[in-house]
């Protein structure tokens, strides 16, 4: 079967390409991606024990 993924995926609308791609650059500064970071975002805000917020990379100076 192709194209069959390990995991559920799940989808987040209203955001722009703009942010999308700012997101992704950002996740890759901080040595992950979008899902990882996405991921630790939900367990901190639903209050899972022992996640803390990713670290976020520094912003570039403008």
């Amino acid at each position: 079967m192709a194209n069959v993924h390990r995991h559920k995926q799940r989808v987040l609308r209203g955001i722009d390409d703009d942010l999308a791609t700012t997101f992704d650059a950002a996740a890759r500064a901080a040595g992950s991606d979008r899902s990882n970071i996405t991921r630790q975002l939900w367990e901190w805000y639903v209050g899972r024990p022992g996640v803390d917020l990713p670290e976020r990379p520094a912003q570039p100076k403008v």
